[in-house]
C-alpha cells in the first residue's frame, strides 16, 4: 500500500473494500474516484468458476456494448477482390493481402483489431508468432474470421470488445470511460454480464461467477453484487 499515490489513498477512503455494491452504486463510486488528469477507462474484472485447461470450459468471444467503449479502434482487414472493397467501404483503416502481411512481418503493428476472410487464413496464419502474443490473431469465435467483413468492421467501430479467460479463469473487459453517463456504463455492464451468463459452459461445476469487480484505470476496485445473475 505504501507505493500507492495520495489520490489512490484518498479514493480508497471513499469505499468499503469488503462491501458488495449494486452495479449502479459501484459505477457511481468508480466515477467519483477516477481523479487522474485523463479520462480513465472503467473496467470489469471477473473470476469465473471454470477450468480453462479443459477445451469445453474455455471462454472466449466478443460482445458489442450498447454505448461502445469511448475508444475508436483501428481495424486491419486481410481480404482480396470484392471483399477488400467491402472492407474499405465499411470503414476499415487498413486493407490488403500479401502487402499487409509483409508489412506486419517487418514489425508494423499500427492497428487495434485484425479481421480476415477465411480464404486468407492460410497466409495470415504465418503471422501467428507476431499477432498471437498480442491477442491480435483473427479467430472465428470472436467474429474476426468471416466473409461478412462489412458486419465485422461495423461492429468493431460501434464498440465491440473481446473477452477471454486467462489460465486462472480471470478476464478483464473495458466498459467505457469515466466521462460516460452513469446509465450508459450500467447498460454496458449489464450487456457484459448477460453475455457471460449466456456463455457459461455446461461442464462448469460449482459457483460460476465467483467474483466481479469494477475499477477505473488508476482507482481501487469495488466488489459488485451479481447474485441476480447467478
Amino acid at each position: 500500500m505504501a507505493n500507492k499515490g495520495k489520490k489512490y489513498q484518498d479514493a480508497l477512503k471513499q469505499i468499503d473494500r469488503e462491501k458488495f455494491y449494486g452495479a449502479e452504486e459501484a459505477i457511481e463510486l468508480v466515477k467519483k474516484t477516477a481523479t487522474a488528469n485523463f479520462d480513465e477507462s472503467v473496467e470489469l474484472a471477473a473470476r469465473l468458476g471454470v477450468d480453462p485447461k479443459k477445451a469445453d470450459q474455455q471462454i472466449r468471444g466478443a460482445v458489442v456494448l450498447p454505448h461502445g467503449t469511448g475508444k475508436t479502434q483501428s481495424v486491419l482487414v486481410f481480404a482480396k477482390g470484392e471483399k477488400a472493397k467491402e472492407a474499405e467501404a465499411a470503414g476499415a483503416d487498413f486493407v490488403g493481402e500479401e502487402d499487409m502481411i509483409n508489412k506486419v512481418t517487418q514489425g508494423w503493428l499500427g492497428f487495434d483489431v485484425v479481421v480476415a476472410t477465411p480464404d486468407m487464413m492460410a497466409q495470415v496464419g504465418k503471422l501467428g508468432r507476431v499477432l498471437g502474443p498480442k491477442g491480435l490473431m483473427p479467430n472465428p469465435k470472436t467474429g474476426t474470421v468471416t466473409f461478412d467483413v462489412e458486419k465485422a468492421v461495423n461492429e468493431i467501430k460501434a464498440g465491440k470488445v473481446e473477452y477471454r479467460v486467462d489460465k486462472s479463469g480471470n478476464l478483464h473487459v473495458p466498459l467505457g470511460k469515466a466521462s460516460f453517463d452513469n446509465d450508459k456504463l450500467v447498460d454496458n455492464f449489464k450487456a457484459m454480464m448477460d453475455t457471460l451468463v449466456k456463455v457459461k459452459p455446461s461442464a462448469a461445476k460449482g459457483t460460476y461467477l465467483r467474483n466481479v469487480s469494477l475499477a477505473s484505470t488508476m482507482g481501487p476496485g469495488l466488489k459488485v453484487n451479481v447474485s441476480s445473475y447467478k
